[in-house]
């Protein structure tokens, strides 16, 4: 496995820990080798040395073992080069030679882009130019977010893969499709015969999909301006959780059959017209605030963030689906950085039963039944319902049933890039985004951004809130009303 940008924090905080982890469990190789590319000077030791840091401060089994990290450890390398330098190509394939003689790694290379994303496209000439790929052979690279920040630049990141890589070698990760609860989706719906007959516009009322953040730009302005709560979090992210809620179910979990599935959800999202904007797509922009007691500065105040910025820190999205499984249900995505606590769920609100059966006794109406997906922090799933409470009356009030991965099964789950490194490894690419799936979700987005161009800059709203007031109108003038998770 080659890293390129292996001195990043990326590297230190997620994927050597993850490495770390499979070697724990015994799911690497024997031979298995990592090769660290990066600009700066370092011997093998040195790097060897930090990574041993990063496993003892992010992997999930503690303290480390001396035997495993051994053992991997005779198996790292460090190769110092600019990532545009021929000659610096010519030395990998040299040392990869040597790698294979010394390991008996055959030729089997996974090539993994941790840089910025404006590195992307020279690394991947660079693998080509020097021969480092054989195009259908067993070669494969894992490409990091963004892939692309629109569907045109999305278009030409994947001209410059495919003259490199087939499509079958190519990895477009996305983490959230590592994390248990997201595969536990499939799990929940297709294993569990009392949830499929339901899952429909005909029993489902609204599906909401929120992921909300504490943190601020994190001394990330420069790159986030750039980007936006938009392209961070709901091109990828959140139609990702979106296109696993909505999809039927595949012929087979392997293979093609789930991302075949996906892509029809995506492309089934009804086309927003730019006129429309307003109407299913609100903005917002975080100002000063509290957050867990600690004042914080506006968006604007960030280093690196332009002082009239437009750019988003909030979104929130009405999408329709035009399939006979969700025809008039609406999908709520709403994402948000400096919000009063970080979580991830998917909540599916399920139609209000008819209350006439309680009526003379009832005095609220009866509540809706919510069937909730937690993925971050507590990964669970919870069912809110209704019971009567103990008396001589009918009084009917919500109850919640609440299931957590890590009381039930006993065991910390796996980190997302454990599952995601070791399904690249063993070329199972079924939870990593194809190309026709990014460019369905480009459009979507695209379109979006089209419409604000003509708009209003964003609003704001206080850091530590759970939005502006706009956003809870937005939602209330269907109506219905914001979880607060």
């Amino acid at each position: 496995m080659v890293i390129f940008g292996a001195t990043g924090d990326l590297t230190h905080r997620k994927l050597l820990p993850a490495l770390y982890n499979l070697a724990h469990e015994g799911q690497l190789p024997s031979s298995f080798v990592i090769v660290g590319f990066a600009r700066r000077p370092k011997s093998n030791d040195d790097f060897r040395a930090e990574l041993l840091q990063g496993a003892q401060e992010f992997s999930r089994f503690s303290p480390i073992n001396p035997a495993v990290w051994d053992a991997l450890a005779r198996g790292i390398y460090y190769h110092q080069s600019e990532f545009g330098d021929g000659a610096g190509f010519d030395k990998l394939g040299q040392l990869l030679q040597q790698i294979d003689r010394d390991h008996g790694t055959a030729g089997n290379r996974l090539f993994y882009l941790a840089t910025s994303p404006a590195d992307f496209s020279q690394i991947i000439v660079q693998l080509g130019a020097h021969r480092l790929v054989q195009k259908g052979g067993s070669q494969r690279i894992i490409v990091e977010k963004p892939f692309g920040r629109s569907l045109e630049t999305a278009d030409e990141l994947n001209r410059v893969l495919e003259g490199v890589f087939a499509e079958k070698q190519i990895f477009r990760i996305d983490h959230y499709l590592g994390k248990e609860t997201v595969q536990n989706i499939l799990a929940l719906r297709f294993a569990n015969e009392i949830f499929e007959p339901l899952w429909n516009q005909k029993y489902v009322d609204h599906v909401q999909i929120t992921v909300a953040e504490s943190i601020g730009v994190e001394g990330r302005g420069g790159y986030y301006d750039t980007s936006g709560a938009l392209r961070d979090m709901v091109q990828n992210h959140m139609m990702q959780l979106l296109s696993l809620v909505a999809m039927e179910p595949p012929i087979a979990l392997g293979g093609e059959g789930v991302r075949d599935e996906k892509v029809k959800v995506l492309r089934s999202i009804r086309p927003i017209a730019p006129a429309d904007v307003p109407h299913c797509a609100l903005r917002a922009q975080y100002g000063r605030g509290s957050i867990a007691g600690k004042q914080v500065a506006a968006y604007r105040e960030e280093p690196k963030v332009a002082p009239d910025s437009r750019t988003e820190t909030f979104v929130a999205l009405k999408l329709f689906l035009d399939s006979w499984r969700w025809a008039g249900a609406p999908f709520y995505l709403r994402t948000g950085k400096h919000l009063p606590k970080q979580v991830a769920e998917i909540a599916i609100q399920f139609k209000a039963p008819p209350s006439v059966l309680f009526a003379a006794e009832q005095c609220a109406p009866l509540q809706p039944n919510v069937l909730v997906l937690r993925i971050q922090p507590d990964e669970g799933i919870a069912i809110r319902m209704n019971a009567k409470v103990p008396g001589t009356t009918v009084n009917i009030q919500p109850v919640k049933m609440d299931f957590r991965y890590g009381g039930s099964f006993g065991a910390r789950s796996p980190d997302a890039y454990e599952r995601l490194l070791h399904d690249a490894i063993v070329g199972d690419s079924t939870l990593f985004t194809r190309r026709d799936e990014v460019e369905a979700s480009w459009k979507i987005i695209d379109a979006v951004y089209e419409g604000w161009q003509t708009a209003l800059p964003p609003v704001s709203y206080e850091s530590g809130s759970w939005g502006p007031p706009e956003a809870d109108q937005f939602i209330e003038a269907d109506a219905r009303q914001w979880r607060r998770p």
